[in-house]
């Protein structure tokens, strides 16, 4: 066993919906405006009682189930998220916990909306050096707990969820290897910083970053696993507006791909957004088991990471 693959997945959303006549009641906005600039409709928000963790558990549990394991089988536990509120117990832990999952390696990985590429690649890793057996991968983020909703250029944007997936040697390796990076000197365009912590970004600095130097980077990621962006059967790129998923997709040239468009019902859920259309995808039977899927993130810290994996 010197590979590893995505055995299952699973994903989770709180049940309130906030459409843009919602937000247009709230901060001078409405859906026209909104849904010509980002092409967001509707997102999920959790409530007060609803922690990142439990929206990570939620996701975890449905991705065990669907592989048919149970909280005994994982050694590690891999959580992706930049809006924890305490320092320690970190949330794999507190995931861990709520799933009853005994002594695993537990650790969060803070890379913001490329958060989950990088905890992939990290469980990759991980399984194929003989550090872990299972790993959970989760990707969760409550971005409502970090939101000026008096900003009308943010808060439009933003949702709760978490996606998950569990990862096992395998002996054939179905994740391919990450591509990943930053441009730190512009780290500033995208923070979640201050206190209390508020997101923002420079909305056109990201954007010509996404939409001009992205595209080679992402097809740098199918190169080193082997396909043309032609063969891939899906891609999912961060869920950041559907203004940057369009023209990258397009630019990177996956021509007989499924493009994942869930951030219009999700909006962007940051580290859960990949994750969470991916699950989306399969459960809607739009992709099938082996096909070639593209999983790219993009943003917070101007990080990127992306690989192809199998579907499972």
């Amino acid at each position: 066993m010197n590979g590893s693959r995505i055995v299952a997945v699973g994903h989770y959303q709180p049940a309130r919906i906030l459409t843009n006549e919602d937000l247009a009641g709230m901060v001078d906005t409405s859906d026209e405006w909104i849904t010509s600039r980002v092409g967001i409709r509707t997102r999920h928000i959790a409530g007060p009682d609803e922690p990142v963790d439990e929206l990570a558990a939620h996701a975890a549990a449905k991705a065990l189930a669907a592989a048919g394991l149970t909280p005994a089988d994982i050694d590690l536990v891999l959580v992706a998220t930049s809006t924890a509120v305490d320092r320690s117990p970190n949330m794999a832990a507190r995931v861990a916990a709520r799933l009853g999952i005994p002594s695993p390696a537990a650790m969060d990985i803070n890379v913001v909306c490329a958060g989950f590429t990088h905890a992939l690649a990290t469980a990759d890793h991980a399984v194929r050096a003989g550090g872990a057996t299972r790993a959970l991968v989760i990707g969760a983020d409550k971005m409502s707990d970090v939101t000026d909703w008096t900003d009308r250029t943010t808060c439009v944007l933003v949702g709760d969820g978490a996606g998950a997936a569990v990862v096992e040697a395998s002996g054939e390796q179905r994740i391919g290897p990450v591509l990943w990076g930053s441009v730190p000197e512009m780290g500033h365009a995208v923070r979640i910083e201050g206190q209390p912590a508020r997101f923002a970004q420079e909305g056109q600095s990201v954007y010509r970053w996404a939409t001009t130097k992205l595209p080679a980077i992402a097809r740098g990621a199918c190169e080193r696993a082997g396909y043309a962006p032609e063969d891939l059967a899906a891609v999912v790129l961060h869920q950041a507006n559907l203004r940057i998923i369009e023209p990258l997709a397009q630019k990177l040239g996956a021509v007989n791909a499924v493009v994942a468009r869930d951030v219009t019902e999700s909006g962007n859920t940051s580290a859960a957004s990949i994750p969470l259309a991916f699950s989306k995808l399969v459960e809607q039977g739009r992709i099938s088991s082996g096909d070639p899927v593209l999983l790219f993130g993009f943003g917070g810290n101007l990080s990127y990471g992306g690989q192809v994996v199998r579907c499972p």
